[in-house]
């Protein structure tokens, strides 16, 4: 779905249940890994790992 009829579709499902919309946020990968290959996410107590590989592909791992 393209990015305007997606914005579109969430605009309608919120006016239809009456609660506000809210922006997704959007963080750049490079943010995240400050100019590594990888960064350690924290969730609820736990250790993520967020690695680039060499083909630019993104692993999420526990």
């Amino acid at each position: 779905m393209p990015a305007d009829a997606n914005a579109a579709a969430m605009r309608a499902a919120a006016k239809a249940s009456r609660r506000p919309v809210r922006a997704v946020p959007r963080i750049a990968v490079e943010t995240l890994l400050a100019g590594g290959r990888e960064a350690i996410l924290l969730h609820d107590g736990t250790e993520y790992r967020l690695s680039l590989t060499s083909n630019g592909k993104l692993i999420l791992t526990k």
